[in-house]
């Protein structure tokens, strides 16, 4: 099959929410200029359709990466953390405003794919493209107003020429519609015309699909439905009531979102689950059946828009997994035993390593509560990394033999610093400040690794996001090129999700042929299948799926839910967007604990965060609110409360 390059496409949209201007394009025949002339070609609409895919770049992998995950239970800031970071956490060391807001980045990027898509919508049945083609640019509008309605709230359907109409026409002023309107008239619509039009195998390699369409709007249908049942008196805006303009109430949607996911899992296509949980994220196993939608990036510079050597993080690359990995490059051994002063773990562009940022740390309850069993449940060895081994000779360090930790030797290969899994019987024993492993991290008795218990984990040194990490094929004998941004896809969506929006559902109310329980159980019977040992690199054949589903509990919440959620999306940019779904945000994410930012700080402190009913909406961007040609009170009721 063929696959397909995504390039950037510029079409004239003229519209302050599209940023005015349109991109740059990458092409093999580029143009500085398209006319709304050209838009009404094959060839123009053509490019524009390739465009809608290519968009996600500009916000998926980057900065709108903190904003879904920072504040959660899973995230907290780290040691390098800046404010892109610390304004999220809602613990006091910063203040989410307009100005500060990454969820800017969404909003930036999506509003000139909108209209693009409408474009496409209007024009192309006069070029005489197929209703399948029609409806991979119905698609991405929804996918863009779905998240736009989480993230904001209500949100203006009219660029300029009517609602949901192609405009090139300059605008300067900007109405928001309700958050109801944006569901019924643009979000459903376009995703069951989706559903219905779209092929099961897509026209191109990584074009979207049937499953695709079905997975949203499951999705969508459930995060409505949530809406309106509103169980903890959630303020909206722009102010509505609670109801439906279709007369249907929260039930209702919950039974659609169940029905409509387990069409899909029912009818699958070329899609379905992997039998072990580790090959999901596996690098050398991306674009699997799995994935049901992704936004590409692959190892050539071309096509890729970043260079493959170095970067300094930036759009449209894919670096998010910097922000969660540490600088395990401080790691120290020694060679005579004695100076330890070899970098011994250094940056190598493989799957557990790559480029350190230090921007965000996992929580400690997200080691120890969320992935609470370690030994069944292969979820949590196939999320992090917790172990980092030695590279030295492949830096140009000749020494065959180095010593660690108790002044015992190492090999290259060996491990050279472990986050244990657990809690040891005997305490580990940890230094004043840094010590000799530059890291302040401990030891055992017999052990020539340095570690680190799960109550050490601290904001300064703490295990990396395995399943997001770095995967490169031209490393040769060497380490690579970490530097360079990720060349592997960013995952949108995974089939696997079918399964906890229909357990969702059905926890609410909806009724079907399977249970919430024997639908989560899926996904759990997988998690206990072991076919390699990630952190230690050894084959583990085991399968621990019956203990998985007896330990499911007999009875599913929606907290049990979340749970399960974490455990498969760990760190993959879903969580506040399921906290707020499900309101649950202020009291999941309430208070976090984790170890200060000073190596060697192992003492655990608990965090407190204020989160209050009118952050489930995040600010309308202030470069929109300045743009606009409106008077003060307008632009201020176009701001959402509280901010």
């Amino acid at each position: 099959m063929k696959k397909i390059i995504y390039a950037i496409v510029g079409i004239i949209t003229a519209v302050l929410l599209s940023g005015g201007c349109s991109n740059d394009i990458l092409d093999e025949n580029p143009r500085s200029i398209y006319e709304p002339g050209f838009f009404k070609t094959e060839q123009g609409l053509r490019m524009g359709l390739t465009s809608l895919y290519a968009h996600t770049r500009y916000f998926l992998g980057q900065y709108y990466y903190a904003a879904t995950q920072s504040g959660t239970d899973e995230y907290t800031w780290a040691q390098s953390a800046d404010g892109n970071f610390k304004d999220a956490d809602m613990s006091g060391v910063g203040s989410l405003t307009p100005q500060t807001s990454r969820s800017d980045a969404l909003w930036g990027a999506v509003y000139s794919n909108i209209n693009t898509a409408s474009g496409i919508i209007e024009e192309a049945s006069l070029v005489g493209f197929s209703e399948a083609m029609i409806s991979e640019a119905r698609f991405w509008r929804a996918y863009d107003y779905f998240l736009l309605v989480q993230t904001f709230g209500g949100v203006p359907l009219d660029l300029g020429s009517g609602e949901l109409k192609y405009n090139i026409t300059p605008t300067r002023v900007s109405v928001r519609n309700t958050v109801p309107e944006v569901y019924t008239k643009a979000i459903f619509p376009d995703l069951k015309a989706a559903v219905e039009h779209l092929p099961e195998t897509g026209r191109l390699t990584g074009t979207v699909t049937k499953t695709a369409a079905r997975l949203f709007l499951s999705k969508a249908y459930l995060t409505y439905a949530w809406w309106l049942e509103n169980p903890n008196n959630i303020p909206t805006y722009p102010e509505t009531p609670r109801t439906d303009p279709d007369g249907h109430d929260a039930a209702w949607y919950f039974q659609e979102a169940y029905d409509v996911a387990l069409q899909g899992i029912e009818n699958p296509g070329p899609f379905g689950l992997l039998d072990y949980y580790y090959d999901v994220n596996l690098g050398s196993n991306d674009r699997n059946k799995e994935i049901v939608l992704y936004s590409d990036h692959i190892q050539d510079e071309y096509y890729n828009q970043a260079s493959l050597s170095y970067s300094g993080g930036g759009a449209p690359e894919n670096f998010a997994v910097w922000f969660v990995t540490c600088n395990y490059t401080d790691i120290k051994s020694s060679a005579n035993g004695t100076d330890y002063n070899i970098s011994s773990v250094q940056r190598e562009a493989v799957q557990w390593g790559g480029r350190p940022w230090t921007r965000m740390a996992p929580t400690i309850e997200a080691y120890t509560h969320t992935f609470s069993d370690k030994e069944n449940d292969s979820r949590f060895d196939g999320t992090f990394a917790t172990v980092y081994y030695g590279n030295w000779k492949k830096g140009g360090v000749a020494d065959e033999t180095l010593y660690n930790a108790n002044g015992l030797p190492v090999n290259n290969g060996d491990p050279l610093l472990t986050f244990l899994d657990e809690e040891p019987e005997n305490p580990v024993s940890y230094p004043t400040g840094a010590g000799a492993s530059n890291i302040g991290a401990g030891t055992l008795p017999g052990r020539a690794d340095w570690v680190i218990a799960p109550s050490g984990i601290s904001r300064i040194v703490y295990p990396g996001l395995w399943k997001l990490g770095t995967y490169r094929t031209d490393n040769g004998e060497g380490l690579g090129q970490p530097n360079g941004a990720i060349t592997r896809p960013w995952n949108i969506a995974k089939f696997s999700e079918f399964y906890l929006i229909a357990a969702e559902a059905s926890v609410k109310g909806a009724t079907g042929s399977v249970s919430a329980r024997d639908l989560v159980n899926v996904l759990r019977e997988r998690a206990g299948k072991w076919r390699w040992k990630n952190n230690g690199n050894y084959q583990k054949i085991e399968d621990k799926s019956l203990q998985m589903v007896a330990a499911t509990p007999d009875v599913i919440d929606v907290d049990y839910i979340l749970e399960e959620r974490s455990r498969e999306y760990f760190g993959e940019g879903y969580r506040w967007h399921d906290l707020v779904r499900t309101q649950k945000w202020a009291e999941v994410a309430a208070t976090y604990t984790i170890c200060g930012s000073s190596k060697g700080d192992h003492t655990p402190e608990t965090f407190t965060r204020k989160i209050e009913p009118f952050h489930y909406l995040r600010p309308i961007p202030q470069g929109q609110i300045d743009g606009m040609t409106m008077s003060q009170e307008e632009k201020k009721a176009y701001q959402n409360p509280g901010y």
